[in-house]
This record gives structure tokens, sequence and C-alpha cells, in this order.
């Protein structure tokens, strides 16, 4: 599961605690900050639910150079 859209230069991912592969990645700045009114409605929703279950789903996400420039 991947909610992942072209991005500039960052993207804040979040990665599965259980399933090596699984993450969400989402376009961000440099600080991690993800501009949601630029998120569809199903990549927003995706958004939330990696943000609510870090810890028990989800890893702390981080920022990284977007692989899609």
């Amino acid at each position: 599961m991947n909610a992942m859209t072209v991005c500039d230069a960052y993207e804040l991912r979040f990665r599965s605690l259980f399933n090596e592969g699984r993450a969400y990645a989402f376009p961000c700045d440099a600080e991690g900050h993800v501009d949601l009114d630029a998120l569809s409605p199903r990549a927003l929703q995706n958004y939330f639910y990696a943000r609510t279950v870090v810890g028990r789903e989800f890893s702390m996400p981080f920022v990284q150079p977007c692989a899609f420039h």
C-alpha cells in the first residue's frame, strides 16, 4: 500500500512496522510539512490514517529525498 504522489524534492515516509516494503509516502518540504490542500481525498485519508497508527502499525515518519523529482 503506497499513497505516493508526485513531489518536488522530499517525501514524508511512514514505514510499516510489520510488512517489509509497505509504506505511505507524501510530498513535503525539507522540514516534513505536508501541504494537505494539495493531496487528493484518498491521499488525505491515508495521511491521517498513517499519523493515527504511528507506533502501532507504522514507524515515526521521516523525511527523505523524493524518489520521483
